[in-house]
């Protein structure tokens, strides 16, 4: 896809002017990094805030009487459970079990829910969402267009956020959200993120993007040392990666199931959904392959699609594999048979033709202190 026709953010001319080297991310324009670097960017966000562009993820609006069956019916985690102003994880699976994406389910009342899915996937998305909608009483909207999403992520990110409303965010719980202001603007404020750090993701109208960007960087004390950092595609991967989280195409996909991606924590079994079927039976027959987290143990860095060899024989693949910035160690995610997926295992990484030696350690690699 040409430079002309990839989508863009609401924020597209800020990461210009802050810098940001722009690329081709799932037919979307977007930073992979600043002018500090991923490494300090992942850094600032592990020890002070991180500040992410997110306006690439998809929203579709699911309201009716029946849009709590219905989403039932689509997704593995049971939206029955949910409170309103509570979020879950989910996955979207087809028949035979595999991923059609992984989203997030919002509740704001039994009639009124929101989907947060992947940038690359949300027209497929839509289409199977809406495909399905049979007899359902619901209405759907794909409301993209009309949001920016932004991340505040950190050990700082709610006292910078605080600053900017009058909502009490303490009273957020994790996987929580309300409706409030920030700097003015209406906003629903979600105590979620994808890099195994507190914070928020604040949605909002995206004509709004740039001011709700600008104010939290400037309340964040951006220019200062240990202030907020911008970052950018890279530093997000990394930090995820360090927290163990799947990226779809990666550690989920149309190729793999949850239960293999040690996702089985969000498939409710005894919820009717598309999919559980499949799911039952691999759960009946025993999984021939599962996810693990491993470390490099000589020199070298395992990047995705590397193969894995336990005594000499290819047994697996590395779904993601990085250094890690906070950790500083090189690590990584692959899929081998069930039978070696054991902590301590050695195993070895074809890297450029040499195997490396590596083991499968305890997930996830990084845990931030409560």
């Amino acid at each position: 896809m040409s430079e002309t026709n990839l989508k863009k953010t609401p924020l597209n001319k800020v990461h210009r002017e802050l810098g940001g080297k722009m690329v081709d991310f799932g037919g979307w324009e977007m930073p992979v990094l600043y002018k500090a670097g991923t490494i300090k960017e992942h850094l600032a966000t592990r020890t002070s805030s991180g500040l992410f562009d997110v306006s690439h993820m998809g929203e579709i609006h699911v309201d009716g009487k029946d849009a709590i069956p219905f989403i039932n019916h689509l997704t593995t985690n049971n939206v029955r459970r949910l409170k309103d102003g509570q979020a879950h994880y989910s996955a979207l699976t087809y028949e035979n079990g595999t991923v059609v994406d992984d989203l997030l389910v919002y509740r704001f009342n039994e009639e009124k829910l929101l989907l947060v899915v992947n940038a690359a996937t949300q027209d497929k998305d839509w289409e199977w969402i809406s495909s399905h909608r049979g007899e359902y009483d619901v209405d759907l909207r794909h409301a993209s267009v009309e949001y920016c999403q932004i991340a505040i992520q950190g050990p700082k990110a709610t006292g910078i956020l605080q600053s900017l409303t009058s909502t009490p965010l303490d009273d957020i719980k994790y996987y929580h959200f309300t409706n409030g202001e920030v700097d003015g603007v209406g906003s629903i404020i979600s105590r979620t993120g994808y890099t195994g750090e507190d914070g928020f993701e604040v949605y909002a109208d995206a004509t709004k993007a740039e001011q709700l960007w600008n104010k939290m960087l400037d309340a964040g004390g951006y220019g200062s040392e240990n202030g907020i950092l911008p970052c950018g595609l890279a530093a997000r991967n990394t930090l995820r990666l360090e927290s163990a989280m799947s990226l779809y195409g990666h550690e989920i996909s149309d190729e793999i199931t949850p239960l293999e991606a040690n996702l089985g924590w969000i498939c409710k079994l005894k919820t009717d959904f598309i999919g559980r079927d499949a799911l039952l039976e691999q759960k009946r027959a025993g999984l021939k392959r599962k996810l693990v987290g491993f470390e490099m143990v000589d020199r070298g860095i395992a990047r995705d699609g590397f193969d894995v060899y336990i005594n000499e024989e290819k047994v697996g693949i590395v779904t993601s594999g990085s250094p890690a910035p906070f950790l500083k160690k090189n690590i990584g995610l692959a899929f081998v048979p069930t039978e070696f997926a054991n902590e301590g295992q050695d195993i070895k990484i074809d890297i450029r033709g040499k195997l490396k030696n590596a083991e499968i350690v305890k997930t996830p690699f990084y845990k931030r202190e409560k």
